[in-house]
Formats: C-alpha cells, structure tokens, sequence
C-alpha cells in the first residue's frame, strides 16, 4: 500500500518511509492504522501544517514470517530507498532488518520488538520506541517478594522474544532469595498436546508460582488448557508479563474466563481527554476500514505505533531530509540483493534528529535513551469477571503504591503486600496462595537418619532382616514426627538410613550434604546448625537446647583442710580488709587520743590500742569507750562493714564445709592445655574443628560412640589411656550426667551452638513453616512428654551449680570498704580543720620554720584537750573530793596548798602561780612572749574553784 499525504499550498517534499507489519496480526492492523492517523493529525495541525516534508509510506506484509520481513525490508530499502523503516512487528524479525538498516544507515524504529537481545548497543541505527522486556522484572520480582514466595516457575515462548527475558528475571529473582527450580519451555507452534504434557509436568511439582512470557495467541491456549486441568484453582498463582497483560482488552471472553485470578504487569498509560478523543476517533476510523472486527480496543502498543510515526516526522523535518538517492556501491559484475543497496545519504543525520527528539504523546512522555523508550510505571492488574482491575503500581523510586501519585517527592520504597488493593486469586479465593504445595505425583519426602552406635536415646535404627523392614525411633525422630504433624497441610514422608548395611555413619557433613546433591529431601536427626553448614543447606529453628560444654571427673577434696579457713574470701579481699581494719584504727586513735585516756599513754602502749581496737570490732569486743562524737560516726559505718563481712565469710565456709567435699579435676581449658592432657568428642561431630580452634593438638584428641565409652574414658584419666575430660553438646552431656552425676561435672563456659535443626535444601518453601511448627511444639507440653519418655527425670541436681562454691572476691564487697572510707575521711578532715583552727597563729607566724611548726603542732596534738567535757568532769570531780577531804583534816590556810598539791588521778592540777608567772619561750624568740596556750587557756571549770579557794582563805 502506499499512500502520499495531502500537501498544503506550500510546495512540500515527499519523503519515502517504509512499514513492515504482520498484516493479520492484531498489533499490525492496528499499529497500522494509528500511524496513518497520527501524520494525518501531525499534518493538519497548527505546527505541523508549515512543515515543508511530508511522509509517505510505503507498506509491506511481513506475514508472521521472518524471511518474508526479511525481503520486505530488503525491497524497501533496494527499490524504494526509504529513509526510514517503521517496524517490524516481532523481534524474531527485527533481528535480521536491524542488520539492514546497519549497512544502509537507515534507522529502524520498532514499537513492538521488546525482547532485551536488540540493543542499541548491538546497531545504533536501531530505535526501540517501545519497553524493553527487562525493565518489567522488578516489577515481577517485588511481587514474589512482597508475597514471601520462594520458588518461581518461568514459562515462556521458545524462541527469541521468550528466551531474551529470562537471564534478566533469574537476576531479578536471586537478588530476592527467590529459586527457578525449573524453566517450563513451550514451542513456538506447540500442539494442544505438547502443552497439556508440560502442563501436567508441572503440577507433578511443588511450586505453584508461573511466571507466563509469550504472545498472546499462544498465552491464551495455555490458559484454556490450564483451566481443564484444574490449574487455575486455589494454591497456583499465575503472572502475566506486557507482552499479554498489555493486550488483555483484544482477547476474547473464553480466554479472560480462563484467566480469572491471574496477575498482571502492564506499562502504565496516564488517561487524559485527549486520549479519550483520540480513543474514540481510532474506533470510529477502524470500524470503517474492519467492518468484520467488532468491538476492537486501542492498547498501547497502538499509541507507541502513533508516537513513533509523531516523532519521525519531527525529526524528518529538523534533520532537511531531503530524500535524496542512496550512494550506490561500486561492485563490478553480478552482485546479490544484500551488497546491491545502497546506503542513505540522509541517514546520520535523521537518526540523531530522532535520538534528540522528545515530546509529550499519547503514552506519556517521548523521549529515546540509549536507543529506547524510557520505562515509565508500571501497573499490577487483576483479572477479574471480563477484564481487568488494577491493584496497584510499581515505580522505580517507590516500588509498590496502591495509589500513583507522579510528584510525589517522598522516595521511600516499600514493597508492602498491604499496598495491593483487594486481589482475587484463581480458585475465586481471597486468601493468599502460600506459593507451593506437596507434589500430586504421590512421591513421598526421603527423610535422611543417621545410624548411630551409641546414644540411641536421640536416633535409632533398627533392621529387621525377616522382614526387611526398618524402623526409625528415637528423641528427634518424635520431635519431627510432632512437627510435621504441626503443619497446617499434610506432608507424606519416609525415613531412609544414612550407612551401608551393617555400618554407622560416620560424618554428619557427609549426611547434610546428602540434601545438597538431592539423594534426600530433608534430615532429620542430631544434626547441629553449624555456620559451614548453612552455606549449602536450610537449618529450621533449633529444638534442643545449644551450646557445647566440658565434662571433667570429680574427686573427694580432702587436701588443704587445715587451711580452708582462708578459702572463703581471696587474697584481695584479705588484703584490703587488713588494710581498712588498720586505717580505721588509725582514724579512732587520731580521733580520740586528745580527749580519752584509754587512747593515751607510752607510744607502744599507743600502737597496739591501734591494732588491739580495729581488730577487735571484728567480734564487736572492745571495751575503750568512745568520746568523741566524729569517732562514734566512724564507728556505726565501720561496724555495719563488719557485720556484712563476717556474716558472709561465716555463710561461704561453712557451705565450703559442708559442699566442697567434690571437687573437678579439672578447672578451665587454659589447665588442660598447659597440661597438655587429653580430650574426647563424640565421633561423627563438629566438635573436633572446634577443639583445634581452641588449639588443641590433633594427636591430644580421642573419640568416642557410646556413653560407656565416654565414662570409660573419663574414668581412666589422661595419665592411663583415657581422657581429662570431653567436649560435648549440652543434649548429650545431659542424658550421661542423668545417670553419672556423683562422678562427672560440667566446668568451665559454655560455648556457642545453636543446637539440633532439621536440614532442608537451601531455598526450600518447607523451612519457614516446619520453623513455626518447631516453635509450636517446642512451646508446648508434647515437648516434655517426648523428653520424658526419651530421657526420664533426672534425679540429680545440676552439678555445676552444686559444686560451685568460689571463694568470695573484693568484687562483691568494694562498695562497702569505699563507704567506710569516705566517712572516715570525713571525719578526719572535719578533726584536722578544728584543730589547725584552733591553733593557726601558730601556723601562721613567719619567723618559724616549716619543721618547727610541724614539732610544735606534734606536740599540742599529743596533749590533752582540756576543752574537751570528758576532763572537765575529771577535774570537777577530783577537786570536790579534795575539798571535802581539807575541811575533815586540815585548817582552812590549808586551802590554798591544795591546789598545788599533786592527784591521785589524772594530771597534776598547776598553782596558782602557775597560771599568773609561767611562761615558756619559744625557740628563737626574742623579748617576752605571750604565755603558753596550755597555761592561758584555763577552763571555766577550774578557774571557779579556785576562785572559791581564794576567798575561802580571805574569810579565814
């Protein structure tokens, strides 16, 4: 077909454009016709009606066939010399036309060749004016994600189209955890029967999530087929890529009847009046040109048909093609079609005219980057009832909205379920599909089991070679039995020994790895979650509790008893209780020798009051009494140490009397390395690899199977063939201290492990949910009842605890010696401040050295504080019984004499004179000085008496 477009009054230059479409294709005729109509439009507009070019084109039938686009491109661009291709419709077709319009510079502008193998980058000259298929697989993969599937099962077209998405989508899908166990490939003229084969293969397996990427035509019949074989019901989940989603309005109602409940991603198309005008004006003008096609509806694939005719008529015009002849080539003699045409002499130029032109059209904004159109969002559709409902929207900057807001500037991503709208499942089932289900084939779980020499108590495997029967017993096979039971679906499963006939099995990694190369589908046994492990399998939740321990014999501590009075308490806390038991001595004597004569005497009587009261306090058998009232504070904080301090030590020996009878053997790993003894581990386990971490010499290492032969070995020491002790998991270090507990201990800390987990294949759908199921039984009272038929209850304590009695530290008690310090210290800072007060000017006076002041104040400290009211009494006391003792035996001019007299206690009371001539010089001071501080400073008490004195003897 070829058809000029009507020319102005201005003289315009025709410019010769070729259309290749699959003519009987519903994306051709429609493609078609919305070119034709948009240089119609473009033409007869405001701007485009200046224009001096004009397009024409030049239309061929490429017929579903390849070779036929082929030829047709080559005709075009031989004999017509267009300066562009619109085209074509496939990119099986696309992929050889691209190459022509490489040799020829003449730009190939495709809006319906979206598979990711055409690239720019492979031709410049090639124009994607469409999406290509890759950018759609975030979109895809965000929907797997949000819905927490873990397997996906692409099906897809074979051939170019179908094969260019997938390497992307896989991406897509490890970048979320989430597995293509299988890739359903269906041809490209595949019969009903080829189809229903594939189909039936797949639901022989578990997954039930299909990723479906192929045309339409195809699409639907795998759909129908689907439907017939009760796929499209409750559990499958179905996604459609654009290449269907985008042409759900052109499919008939027994296809969308068949799609009910399938999910979709279709580029997102903003709707506007001008759309909506044009909508109804391309249905009026096709209905007219197709009267035999009832009720066709525009896509998008039309509107990129009318963006791309829009944009190579802007870029015709800017670029002053001219449609000049094409430079032939200079070939001597006969030469084939391919090297015959020539090459465009406008074509550089057109081709960046189109790269540089953007404008607002009908599937939003025009503009090529990278030789293709820009992705925009994507929209998530519902089939339901006779088309489709969105749920939601995919952009790059948010993920998944319910609601599409385009200036939204708030770019935080979320991939949310609950940002869907309501979503009808296939199965008309509102409820999520979990995404797998048990295969229907009726094959059964192989569940791996290791034989085991000892410990049977957690796993045994019993033969019967009578009946050639095996049978599975044991703690962890009833704790899987009770999960599996948990789970909310039935799962058919068998147990399958680990080891040849009549053999053990010999490494646990061996049996994991099993599950890695698919011999099983699980393992179920004491299998510890080890780090090393998980880089190849799925560990459920742990079921038992974790951790490795050390088992050491214990023997009768008899050694050292006469001295176990020191044990309760450390050398530390020995040490600065001696020490605070002298300083608050110390304090006491600062405190109280001016003012108690307990406190007072010979220097050597002096230091032992200081040792004779600390320590005495410690049984509260001091008989001194205190005077001064800072001493009294010391005291009550001092004594409220003591109390807590010996009741403690009193607490901690006697349980070391009557407890730490047995002792470990062995203390702490550092002893058995310095020992260079020998250990033992469970054979089969990580253990080993954990013991030479710990570094331990390989040839220091024994093994062992059974519980006797770890008792065996315990029993006979590292000296005669057997171990200092052995390094196991908490489980089985447990069921041999349930029944050796007066002989072996647990010591040392426990190591980190996360304890037994059933294994699965990385990636397995089962994990999450038999983790909930172990949560659930764990947390339940099955659990006890399992551990007590297994392992019984255990009449002895927990060992480790018992014999536990350590010695108590300075840790436990820093506390208190600090409180005791600082009211100490206070106390003696309040006593030094009153004392340098009170004899300052003594401190102060220049003309006497540093060391003389010291002697001086030395020896006002060393005498008594007269002061105080403790010799005040004393000296009232003793006068007034010498005064009554005068009046009985003296006359009254004895009176006087008295006073001078020396006493029978207490010091002797100075004359009169004294007070009135004494003086005393101090060294180096000239002249008279003031009297002595001890001699002025005559208490109120004593100045009274002799005041009744003196007038006693004037009476006389």
């Amino acid at each position: 077909m070829e058809m000029v477009m009507a020319q102005n009054r201005k003289t315009t230059a025709p410019i010769n454009v070729g259309v290749v479409m699959d003519m009987d294709e519903w994306v051709g005729k429609m493609g078609l016709s919305c070119i034709s109509m948009a240089l119609s439009d473009f033409y007869s507009s405001d701007h485009g009606s200046d224009y001096k070019t004009r397009l024409v084109l030049h239309t061929r039938d490429s017929k579903r066939d390849v070779v036929a686009a082929a030829a047709a491109a080559l005709d075009l661009l031989k004999n017509v010399e267009v300066e562009a291709i619109i085209g074509p419709t496939s990119s099986m077709q696309a992929d050889f036309i691209i190459g022509l319009g490489e040799k020829s510079q003449v730009p190939i502008i495709s809006f319906s060749a979206t598979s990711p193998s055409l690239s720019s980058f492979r031709s410049p000259y090639f124009i994607r004016a469409t999406l290509n298929d890759s950018s759609q697989v975030q979109t895809i993969s965000s929907i797997v994600q949000s819905f927490g599937w873990r397997e996906v099962v692409p099906i897809y077209i074979d051939n170019q189209f179908g094969e260019g998405i997938i390497p992307f989508l896989a991406d897509a899908l490890e970048k979320i955890n989430a597995r293509i166990p299988y890739r359903s490939i269906i041809p490209e003229f595949a019969t009903d029967v080829q189809i229903k084969y594939e189909l039936s293969k797949l639901m022989s397996m578990q997954t039930r999530v299909f990723i479906v990427h192929m045309t339409t035509s195809l699409g639907t019949r795998i759909f129908t087929k689907a439907k017939e074989l009760g796929m499209m019901s409750e559990e499958y989940v179905w996604i459609i890529t654009d290449a269907m989603a985008n042409e759900l309005t052109s499919m008939d109602s027994s296809a969308i009847e068949a799609m009910q409940g399938v999910i979709g991603v279709k580029s997102y198309v903003p709707r506007n009046k001008r759309l909506e005008n044009f909508t109804t004006r391309w249905k009026l003008k096709f209905q007219q040109e197709n009267p035999t096609i009832l009720n066709a509806e525009l896509n998008v694939f039309g509107l990129w048909a009318y963006d791309s005719a829009t944009a190579l008529a802007m870029a015709v015009e800017k670029s002053r093609t001219t449609g000049a002849p094409f430079q032939k080539p200079n070939i001597s003699g006969n030469a084939t079609d391919l090297e015959a045409f020539g090459v465009s002499k406008d074509g550089p130029k057109l081709l960046q005219a189109i790269l540089n032109t953007t404008f607002k059209g009908f599937s939003g904004d025009f503009q090529i980057v990278e030789g293709q159109l820009q992705s925009p969002a994507y929209q998530i559709i519902n089939v339901i009832g006779n088309g489709a409902k969105g749920i939601g929207f995919w952009t790059r900057e948010n993920g998944i909205v319910k609601e599409l807001n385009l200036r939204n500037t708030n770019n935080v991503y979320s991939i949310s379920k609950a940002n869907f709208g309501s979503i009808i499942w296939p199965g008309d089932t509102t409820s999520v599909p979990k995404g797998w289900v048990i295969p229907t084939n009726g094959k059964k779980l192989k569940i791996g089991v290791p034989v085991k020499d000892g410990f049977s108590e957690f796993v045994k495997v019993t033969t019967d070679f009578t009946t050639n029967t095996t049978t599975v017993t044991g703690y962890c096979i009833n704790v899987f039995d009770a999960v599996m039971e948990a789970l909310p679906y039935y799962v058919p499963y068998e147990y399958v020994p680990f080891a040849a006939p009549g053999k053990f099995t010999e490494s646990y990694d061996d049996l994991i790895y099993q599950v890695f190369l698919g011999t099983f589908d699980a393992v179920a046994g004491d299998t510890t979650i080890v780090s090393n492990r998980s880089q190849y399998v799925d560990f459920t939740l742990p079921y038992t509790e974790s951790g490795v321990t050390m088992m050491v014999p214990i023997k009768d501590d008899n050694s050292n008893s006469a001295w176990v009075f020191l044990k309760p308490l450390t050398w530390e806390l020995w040490l600065t209780s001696f020490c605070s038991f002298v300083f608050i001595g110390f304090v006491i004597w600062l405190l109280e020798h001016r003012v108690n004569e307990d406190f007072r005497g010979p220097p050597s009587h002096q230091v032992g009051m200081i040792f004779w009261f600390a320590f005495s306090t410690m049984v509260f058998a001091q008989k001194e009494k205190i005077v001064s009232n800072l001493a009294r504070f010391v005291l009550v904080i001092w004594f409220l140490v003591v109390l807590i301090l010996t009741s403690s030590y009193t607490a901690s020996l006697t349980s070391m009397l009557t407890v730490e009878k047995l002792q470990p053997t062995v203390k702490d790993v550092k002893e058995l390395l310095k020992n260079k003894e020998y250990v033992g581990y469970l054979q089969g386990s990580f253990v080993p690899g954990l013991l030479r971490k710990m570094n331990f010499d390989e040839d220091r290492l024994k093994y062992y199977n059974t519980p006797e032969e770890c008792v065996d070995l315990l029993s006979k020491g590292s000296a005669n063939g057997g171990v200092a002790a052995v390094f196991d998991e908490i489980p089985y270090v447990k069921l041999v201290l349930a029944n050796y507990c007066s002989k072996f201990t647990t010591v040392g800390p426990t190591y980190k492990a996360d304890g037994f987990g059933f294994v699965f294949p990385m990636g397995s759908p089962l994990v999450p949910d038999v983790s909930r199921a172990v949560l659930s039984v764990t947390e339940s009272e099955k659990m006890v009842q399992i551990e007590k038929a297994w392992f019984g209850e255990s009449t002895c304590s927990d060992s480790s605890t018992s014999l536990s009695s350590n010695s108590l530290g300075l840790d436990s008690f820093w506390g208190l010696f600090v409180i005791a310090a600082v009211a100490a210290i206070l106390a003696l800072l309040i006593f030094l401040t009153k004392f340098m007060q009170e004899y300052w000017h003594i401190i102060k006076r220049s003309n006497l050295s540093f060391c003389e002041r010291v002697r001086i104040m030395a020896r006002k400290f060393d005498r008594k504080d007269y002061s105080c009211h403790t010799f005040k009494k004393s000296e009232l006391r003793d006068t007034m019984r010498d005064s009554a003792h005068m009046d009985c035996s003296h006359s009254p001019n004895d009176n006087l004499s008295m006073l001078s007299s020396p006493r029978t206690n207490g010091p002797p009371s100075p004359s009169i004179s004294s007070y009135t001539e004494q003086s005393f010089h101090f060294p180096g001071e000239v002249g008279t000085p003031p009297l002595h501080e001890e001699n002025v400073a005559v208490s109120t008490t004593q100045e009274s008496v002799i005041q009744s004195a003196v007038d006693l003897s004037a009476g006389q």
